[in-house]
């Protein structure tokens, strides 16, 4: 046996000379053609949803605050947003590459979702059979992207979280500099594209690294240059984005507004875990027939949204086993060190999770790195119990139908959906037909200043139109009185002649925000001003099925057919 160097330990030793026990698909071509089939199936497969619209409200607010950066306003400085500044930037940036419109941002999210599959293939595919890592990029494919094809932060952030979670796993695989420069540049842009998301990823890779100092004392990557590497690639994201909004005079305006979420988000925001937010129309549909046997299918049928809030749950269980088994020698140290940085990234994104909001999907957004934990299960190498393996091709068989079921109904909600809008940003389809769009483009210019209450910064975007304040949206009992008040006051000193308010909107509460306060709703200073000071022209239902009312300001009168103000 040849002698060890006197600098290199007996531990680290062990570790250059033991036989990898995970597979590098990377490294097979056979794999690398697997996945590059993987990529092209997906976004092949998720085009066709580029042009569906729901009409969600939430996907106004980077694709406007994208338009107004566009326009030359500052984020934060000009407008409000709590949400940390990177999708904002990186949609403008594509806007001012590829034009400005709806189909811009949506090709983008059909690319995510072809690296989504790609990366949960590839990771799964260390540990588990080819079938089961195929099976679970299926999953992600179907159920994840489609269960909400729509642009937000949300996805961003997770696309960077699973390239530092990729770049972890190589980097206790391969100890060079790179890969702990690429995992600090991924996790602070994860952070710069949603915080809580960031602070997660943080605390899991932190926790993980304890973990496997702990179980592998002396492993290569715990050198001082991969320190270095590391600490290089979280801080030069940072320095540029901290240096532009110093800049452009922004840095109390960023502080003020990212610091807003820790007093007020979560107030209107908290339910409980694993919450699907069905409407009671949902709910009577799916459970209240009478018929059991219809209950049963129903049940059979939405399972996903009781399964993969638990898959977190069982990660964080596995992490616990693996640390041990680690650190008793019974695992490989390669094989240790994967699944104690998945299992530790997903208890921190269980925790980002839990902060935020514990419905559905917000688990289903960081889905491709949950669904590693439902392969190593239905896989069952490493799982301790014989039960595992006995129940595994009833579990597979379960999986795959149910998740198909999920995935099929949003694959023909999309498809149903024929109403076409020719909006400025493009032409979109929704499931009902749409006369908020058509009308407002109607009656108001494009770039005309409008006010839009309480919450569907979608119908700026889709109309080219923009906020009279420096709001987006303003949700009672989310936002404070004295942001109510600017948005008054802002609104008054510009006599701003047109408001698009949906007085329906309170129904919707209990529902989708049941943690509001009832003072909230019970006095509302915007609302009251648009009554006392505004008169209605024009009833108008959405393609989601909502109802607004088209108002101009008292003294001036509604617009003719083809009039525009």
């Amino acid at each position: 046996m040849s002698a060890i160097h006197p600098r290199v330990t007996k531990a680290q030793a062990a570790l250059e000379t033991r036989e990898p026990s995970l597979l590098l698909p990377e490294a097979i071509a056979s794999e690398r053609w697997i996945a590059a089939g993987i990529f092209a199936l997906a976004c092949f497969y998720l085009s066709d949803f580029r042009r569906y619209c729901a009409m969600d409200p939430d996907e106004g607010i980077i694709l406007q605050g994208a338009a107004r950066i566009l326009h030359g306003e500052i984020l934060y400085r000009d407008f409000f947003s709590f949400i940390t500044p990177g999708s904002y930037y990186l949609l403008a940036f594509l806007f001012k590459m590829f034009g400005n419109s709806l189909i811009v941002a949506r090709t983008a999210l059909a690319a995510y979702g072809g690296i989504f599959t790609v990366f949960t293939y590839w990771m799964a595919r260390r540990v588990c059979a080819r079938w089961v890592a195929l099976m679970a990029a299926y999953l992600v494919l179907v159920t994840c992207l489609p269960w909400r094809f729509t642009v937000l932060h949300n996805w961003d952030s997770s696309l960077w979280l699973c390239l530092a979670v990729y770049c972890a796993v190589w980097l206790v695989q391969k100890p060079l500099a790179r890969w702990a420069f690429g995992l600090g540049s991924f996790a602070c842009l994860t952070f710069l594209f949603e915080q809580s998301k960031g602070a997660g990823l943080m605390l899991g890779l932190s926790l993980a690294f304890c973990v496997l100092v702990w179980t592998q004392a002396g492993a290569p990557w715990c050198g001082r240059a991969h320190g270095l590497a590391f600490s290089a690639g979280l801080a030069w994201p940072l320095l540029l984005t901290l240096g532009y909004f110093a800049s452009r005079h922004a840095l109390g305006a960023l502080a003020a507004d990212l610091t807003w979420p820790l007093h007020h988000y979560s107030i209107a925001n908290r339910v409980a875990y694993g919450t699907a937010d069905w409407s009671d129309q949902a709910r009577k549909a799916l459970f209240g027939s009478g018929n059991r046997v219809q209950t049963i299918v129903a049940l059979l049928t939405v399972s996903p949204c009781f399964v993969i809030p638990a898959l977190p749950i069982v990660g964080s269980f596995l992490l616990v086993y693996c640390a041990i088994t680690a650190r008793r020698g019974s695992l490989p140290p390669d094989r240790a060190s994967y699944y104690v940085i998945v299992t530790s990234v997903v208890t921190g994104s269980l925790l980002s999770v839990i902060a935020v909001r514990p419905n559905v999907i917000h688990f289903v957004y960081v889905a491709p790195l949950l669904y590693l934990v439902l392969a190593w299960v239905i896989d069952g190498k490493d799982i301790p119990g014989r039960i595992v393996r006995v129940v595994q091709p009833a579990l597979a068989a379960t999986v795959f139908v149910t998740f198909t079921a999920v995935g099929m109904a949003f694959l023909i909600s999309n498809r149903d959906a024929r109403s076409v809008i020719d909006s400025r940003r493009g032409a979109v389809r929704t499931p009902e037909p749409d006369h908020v769009i058509s009308y407002m483009q109607a009656h108001v210019p494009a770039n005309g200043k409008i006010f839009v209450y309480p919450y569907f910064p979608l119908g700026y975007y889709l109309t080219a139109t923009f906020s009279a304040t420096g709001y987006e949206y303003l949700q009672p009992g989310m936002h404070t009185r004295v942001q109510d008040e600017e948005a008054i006051r802002e609104i008054e000193a510009s006599r701003t002649t047109v408001v698009l308010f949906e007085p329906s909107f309170y129904d919707k509460i209990p529902t989708s925000w049941p943690n509001t306060p009832m003072s909230a709703m019970a006095a509302d200073p915007v609302a009251d001003y648009i009554v006392k000071n505004y008169h209605a022209c024009a009833s108008l239902t959405s393609g989601a099925e909502s109802r607004f009312s088209f108002m101009v300001r008292d003294g001036i009168a509604c617009p003719t057919d083809s009039g525009q103000f």
